[in-house]
């Protein structure tokens, strides 16, 4: 529904309508004025927003144009019910809307023409297009953000001076306003012209694919990450950018979807976004010998189908979930999981995943997670985090422990004696379907803040607060110079963005580096001591991983990353499974203090903490973490290397296998070039896809 303030904009606005309609009827010049003005302020404001409202209305057959046309219909009634139907402005305001009306069919026309043959059959980033094919600048933004709502705002001006008009008397003013409105639309239509012809129009698709291909020759890729999917799962690609960077063959990213291309986070490591299946099949991969996915998708076939390419599953999380062993993992040469609970994963649920095609390569991306510090020293005072993931689609009591046991927990945290610090950091999506998980999230803020506002009153808690200030104004200046390394970055349409998208490896090089800055200084800017909530993107759930001495959360892959650490940690049993079926039910919680939603058993979580050297879980989570994600040595990112060498050797030794097998010939041996390799012709992709 978008936020309060748009919804009341959206209100206001439909019942500005009767109110125009009545003062119409009167009538009434001023209060025709009055309520004219609200409805294009109320439109103004929602457009602005992007509010999901404006979309919904033109369901319920409001849309803009329609919302437009009824204002100067009534317009034309408020005139005819001022007796003025006889009068010259009468029949000027009718002749102006109508032809304003028809200048919205070639401004449409000339709008949606731009757009579409500046939509790239490949759009990239971190791959220079400029110098191999021609890719003229795009329209002003002036012109093409926004047009429909522009161009229909125009009879503002028209409206203006026909109400002035009326007021007055005089139709002078009226068809000053009535020409400014005509001239203007013919202006705004002609301005669009010169960008739908000439050296002002992009290249066509083959001549794009060519300048892909030619890229493709000498930067000769090894090793694609390849990903398919949805708005909201772009974070299964982005979670493996890191790891792509740090490869020691030639890397790139493969995606199929332009709204994934424009959420991907940035990244030095060259992006080629291909929506057509058939221009994805038709582009230069021959150097390629391994390809990883990240997610089991349909739209995988289009490249599963090349056999000079090794493929690889590596998914986007190893938990205990279904999705961890999904039978479609069948369809690669490998599986590759973090560590030997995995490989036990698939043959538990034997579902056709042979164990010698899994590998045991670690989690690259927990490397910035920090180990414990190990005994507690002389006045520090520990910090729990609490992460709890959201309420689910579902009203499993499972799903979240804010429900039934959030309130508890907080409760039993901020009153511990000896005292310890609380960070509370909700999953993202937490009371966007439940009102009652909303509710409990509320209460649970307020709780920290109530007890963050009580211990800033008590003198036994201080605060260095000239180190504070320096640490605030270090935020200040890092989010400054932040916001100029971004400036101007994913401006211009896909055309623009995709010729002018090479990274400059010494920016993106100095934001990474800022931003490990502005953790540092976010840590100082407030006492060690003082509660938290942390609802934003920053700092990151990881930071807030390094600065705990132990976490309280519940049945998520939060649970699987922390166990990195090697902290301890309490995951809440919310159903009430009990605690010997929980962690029969779930590996991660063998390691855990088991919760029951009364929160009770946090006393063994914090002893855990405050007398490291006694904890009776330790060894059993060092013991977790080596079944769950591998040993520490080597590293990670080691073993991924190693993984992606080992397999590219694979691949060339079948690929030198094929070419010696097709050199001695023989009746059941076809021409290299009639293998499904790296063409394919709309045909084929049909029987690809189908045989998928």
């Amino acid at each position: 529904m978008g936020s309060a303030a748009e919804l009341v904009a959206a209100v206001v606005m439909m019942l500005a309508f009767p109110c125009l309609m009545l003062a119409a009827l009167v009538p009434s010049v001023p209060a025709f004025a009055a309520a004219a003005a609200v409805t294009y302020l109320a439109d103004h404001y929602l457009h602005h927003r992007g509010s999901y409202l404006v979309n919904r209305l033109s369901k319920v057959r409001a849309g803009l144009s329609i919302r437009f046309l009824i204002r100067q219909l009534l317009l034309i009634l408020l005139l005819a019910r001022l007796s003025l139907a006889d009068n010259l402005i009468y029949y000027g305001a009718i002749a102006c809307f109508i032809a304003f009306y028809g200048l919205q069919a070639p401004h449409g026309a000339l709008t949606t023409l731009i757009r579409n043959r500046r939509r790239m059959p490949v759009a990239t980033r971190n791959i220079d297009l400029a110098s191999r094919v021609r890719i003229p600048d795009a329209p002003p933004r002036a012109l093409m953000h926004r047009a429909a709502e522009k161009m229909l705002h125009l009879d503002l001006a028209a409206v203006v001076g026909i109400l002035v008009a009326a007021a007055l008397d005089s139709a002078v003013i009226g068809f000053v306003g009535i020409g400014a409105t005509v001239l203007l639309g013919i202006l705004y239509v002609l301005a669009l012209v010169p960008y739908v012809r000439g050296r002002r129009t992009p290249p066509n698709a083959e001549k794009v694919l060519e300048a892909v291909d030619s890229w493709l020759s000498d930067y000769r890729p090894e090793t694609v990450l390849y990903f398919s999917g949805s708005k909201d799962s772009a974070y299964q690609v982005n979670m493996w950018l890191e790891t792509m960077e740090q490869l020691d063959t030639r890397p790139l990213i493969i995606l199929r979807e332009r709204v994934i291309l424009s959420n991907l986070a940035p990244t030095t490591v060259p992006v080629i976004c291909v929506p057509g299946g058939v221009h994805l099949m038709n582009l230069d991969l021959s150097t390629v010998r391994v390809a990883l996915y990240a997610a089991n998708v349909g739209k995988n076939i289009h490249l599963l189908r090349v056999p000079t390419m090794k493929h690889v599953f590596i998914g986007h999380g190893d938990s205990d979930k279904i999705a961890s062993v999904n039978p479609y993992s069948k369809v690669y040469d490998e599986v590759w999981t973090a560590g030997r609970a995995g490989r036990d994963r698939y043959a538990i649920a034997d579902v056709g995943v042979r164990d010698d095609d899994i590998v045991e390569v670690g989690r690259p991306q927990l490397a910035p997670i920090e180990g414990a510090r190990g005994e507690a020293a002389d006045g520090h005072r520990p910090t729990v985090l609490y992460a709890p993931t959201w309420e689910g689609w579902d009203d499993n009591p499972g799903n979240t422990s804010i429900l039934l046991a959030g309130e508890n927990i907080v409760k039993r945290l901020v009153a511990a004696d000896p005292a310890v610090r609380v960070l509370y950091k909700p999953h993202p999506f937490t009371g966007t379907r439940s009102a009652q998980a909303k509710a409990a999230h509320q209460r649970i803020t307020a709780l920290i803040e109530k007890a963050t506002a009580e211990r800033a009153a008590d003198p036994r808690y201080t605060a260095d607060t000239a180190a504070q200030e320096r640490a605030a104004a270090e935020l200040t200046r890092i989010e400054a110079r932040l916001a100029e390394l971004t400036d101007g970055a994913g401006g211009g349409d896909e055309a623009e963005t995709s010729r002018d998208g090479l990274v400059d490896v010494a920016r993106h090089e100095e934001a990474a580096r800022l931003r490990t800055e502005w953790n540092t200084a976010y840590w100082r800017s407030f006492p060690d001591w003082e509660h938290r909530v942390i609802t934003g993107p920053q700092p990151r759930l990881y930071d807030c991983f390094n600065v705990s001495d132990a976490m309280v959360s519940d049945i998520s892959s939060v649970v699987s990353d922390f166990i990195a650490s090697g902290k301890p940690y309490a995951v809440t049993d919310s159903a009430g499974l009990g605690a010997e079926e929980f962690k029969r039910q779930n590996t991660a919680v063998r390691a855990a203090v088991i919760l029951s939603n009364d929160a009770a058993g946090l006393d063994e979580l914090l002893a855990a903490v405050r007398a490291p050297e006694s904890d009776p879980l330790a060894a059993e989570r060092g013991e977790l973490k080596r079944y769950l994600l591998g040993p520490d040595e080597p590293k990670s990112i080691d073993q991924f290397n190693s993984a992606v060498g080992r397999l590219a050797r694979k691949a060339e030794t079948r690929n030198l296998g094929q070419e010696s097998r097709t050199a001695v010939g023989g009746p059941d041996v076809e021409p290299a070039d009639a293998l499904p390799a790296q063409a394919a012709s709309v045909t084929g992709e049909t029987e690809g896809a189908g045989a998928g």
